[in-house]
């Protein structure tokens, strides 16, 4: 059985955890003040951050025309619904109380089926590779896996409230409660280590969090989480090879469809494996062995075969998960400050602070000040951006997962703007941003130059210690008469959840509020407004929720 605690609730190995899961889910979203999730302010508030965030990454890849942001909203759109309106119950036969019988996608009122508003939606935002993250770190319970994530999957709790016709409160504590059950198996089982695309576990949170939010019950939540395990398993073949393609980037949001749709079968009567962190032949049993053995049988007819002495395993994990209170996973996840894959902040962070420590590196803008360039970092940032094949990335995709690219333009356009000004350059003045991708921004001469002045090189064992903790990285530039200038390690550079614990603080309210005026002006020609809406969720009465994706959207065209 489940054991509470006043701020937490743990999942024990020994039991079926996916119905916990599920029962845990309905109680965090219940109106029950006695069993309700009760997040600090502090929590809503960093959550809401992270929405405005995605939703601005998403908003602005499809105004830029980006294949699959556009190709999976003109799909969402040829499934629109019988018109409901907002406040007139809709009928939904597997759901309970709706008002709607769908949802938008970004920049529109057109209600559509809601599994394909989310992967519409869900793939603007991963577009960029440029919203949260999280790392899988919680070393307080020991429960350091280190698997990776993304704030991807807000569209999940938004769809579901509007759906009941909720406010936007309830939509933001269903955010919290996605991020929590994703972060927290982040914490206690690696994906990657079994070569598993880590949107899995961000699939059973919407699972979760869908089905509790509309009114499901635990057993059909259950089902549902058994469902997205035993039939949607994302293997990392879509991030393997030389160029990234659009698979990469769509596949948090096409496992949340799966997810999605798991509900509504549940919720219709179909029934699917239960108990399925205990099955010997699902994943997390697969690979990780059976676990310990217990004798009680919590439940019959689960399904899972039992061992010839009678007795039942576990799953490889506990699970602990907070109901009230400051702990929460998202207080753990990072902000990415701008376009730029999560592993390579500390090396831009280097950069920035050398560049702000010697300012005579920039002297020249053809660079010749600069002879060479040597980045050290851990596994897995050596592995993922620093694969040879993308020394030459040759789409955004790949250039964005680039520790090259990613340096060398960062530092072109230092070169650049010191022509235009003295002062210093931080995250707001040399932000990556979606120009910094296109064709020609992939072609430039004076990025492809200092490339080919850079190396980038495994940081050996005494790096790999220091991760997941933080992001350890360091640079040495040698200048043009053989000065040596080394950044030192860097361990929490801006955006990191741990911050501001280092020497690298920043002020992390200034620099989102300029990413998301960036972004937010590549989509609307009111970007204040834009923000100020999304900012604004925990306030939104359940009219304005209904319609808080409903908003001008300017399609500019062909992302060049």
């Amino acid at each position: 059985m489940p054991v509470a605690h006043d701020t937490h609730i743990t999942l024990p190995s020994d039991t079926n955890q996916a119905l916990g899961l599920a029962q845990y889910a309905i109680d965090f979203m219940s109106d029950d003040a006695g069993i309700a999730g009760d997040p600090d302010a502090s929590v809503l508030e960093r959550t809401s951050l992270f929405h405005t965030d995605a939703v601005l990454c998403g908003v602005s890849a499809i105004a830029l025309g980006t294949n699959a942001p556009v190709l999976l909203r003109n799909e969402a759109l040829q499934y629109a619904t019988a018109p409901s309106g907002f406040g007139t119950r809709a009928g939904v036969p597997w759901a309970k109380g709706s008002v709607r019988s769908g949802v938008p996608v970004f920049g529109s009122r057109v209600d559509v089926q809601v599994e394909k508003a989310v992967v519409a939606n869900c793939a603007a935002v991963r577009e960029w590779d440029s919203n949260g993250t999280n790392f899988g770190y919680n070393p307080e319970l020991g429960h350091t896996a280190g698997e990776f994530g993304h704030n991807d999957f807000y569209s999940v709790a938004v769809a579901a409230a509007q759906l009941q016709g909720r406010d936007g409160a309830y939509a933001l504590k269903g955010m919290v409660l996605l991020d929590e059950i994703r972060g927290r198996l982040a914490e206690v089982f690696s994906l990657k280590s079994y070569k598993i695309d880590h949107v899995v576990h961000g699939a059973i949170a919407s699972a979760a969090t869908f089905g509790a939010m509309m009114g499901a019950s635990a057993e059909q939540i259950e089902s549902a989480i058994g469902m997205v395990v035993a039939h949607y398993i994302p293997f990392r073949a879509i991030r393997a090879g030389k160029q990234l393609s659009d698979s990469k980037g769509a596949s948090a949001a096409i496992s949340t469809e799966a997810a999605v749709l798991s509900v509504k079968r549940s919720m219709a009567g179909f029934m699917g494996p239960r108990d399925i962190f205990r099955n010997p032949e699902a994943i997390f049993r697969l690979f990780e062995g059976p676990g310990q053995l217990f004798r009680k049988v919590e439940s019959a007819g689960t399904g899972i075969p039992e061992a010839k002495s009678g007795k039942h395993y576990a799953s490889p994990f506990d699970l602990v998960l907070g109901r009230a209170g400051t702990d929460f996973a998202v207080m753990g996840m990072h902000f990415k400050l701008g376009l730029y894959e999560h592993q390579s902040a500390g090396a831009l962070q280097g950069l920035i602070n050398l560049l702000s420590r010697h300012p005579r590196l920039l002297e020249d803008q053809t660079g010749d000040c600069i002879s060479k360039i040597v980045v050290r970092a851990y596994e897995p940032a050596f592995g993922i951006i620093g694969d040879p094949a993308k020394r030459d990335p040759k789409t955004r995709q790949s250039a964005d997962h680039s520790m090259l690219y990613l340096v060398c333009t960062k530092l072109r356009k230092a070169l650049e703007l010191r022509q235009a000004t003295q002062k210093p350059l931080g995250w707001k003045e040399l932000m990556l941003l979606p120009s910094d991708f296109s064709s020609k921004a992939l072609h430039d001469p004076l990025t492809r130059e200092l490339m080919g002045k850079m190396e980038f090189e495994w940081g050996g064992a005494e790096y790999d210690a220091k991760y997941p903790d933080g992001i350890p990285t360091s640079m040495v530039i040698t200048d043009d008469e053989g000065g040596v200038h080394d950044s030192g390690l860097v361990m929490y550079p801006g955006g990191h959840a741990r911050n501001s614990m280092g020497p690298d603080k920043i002020d992390l309210n200034d620099v989102l509020d300029h990413k998301f005026e960036r972004l937010a002006s590549l989509a609307s020609q009111e970007p204040r407004t834009l923000i100020d809406r999304l900012r604004s969720v925990d306030n939104a009465t359940p009219a304005q929720l209904a319609e808080i994706y409903d908003f001008p959207l300017e399609v500019s065209g062909s992302f060049e």
